[in-house]
């Protein structure tokens, strides 16, 4: 099932993206890129829901809806 997690990113004075969540406690991701972060983020939040699904069951995110808000980055 697919869910909606919410990222705080922000570009680092040393050039990098960091990414964290207040929907998933623990999700921290680094990357050179926006779409590295993002991507590794992705993978962070994959493996700690499964890891919390393991201890206590599933997670209560938002489920992905038929419509929703998405933030399209472009590069000028």
């Amino acid at each position: 099932m697919e869910q909606i997690v919410n990222l705080h990113v922000e570009k680092l004075p040393e050039g990098v993206y960091l990414a964290t969540s207040e929907d998933i406690q623990g999700l921290v991701a680094q990357g050179r890129t926006l779409q590295e972060t993002l991507e590794i983020a992705r993978d962070v939040a994959r493996r700690l829901i499964e890891a919390r699904a393991e201890r206590e069951g599933l997670p209560t995110l938002a489920p992905l809806q038929e419509a929703f808000d998405y933030p399209l980055v472009v590069s000028a």
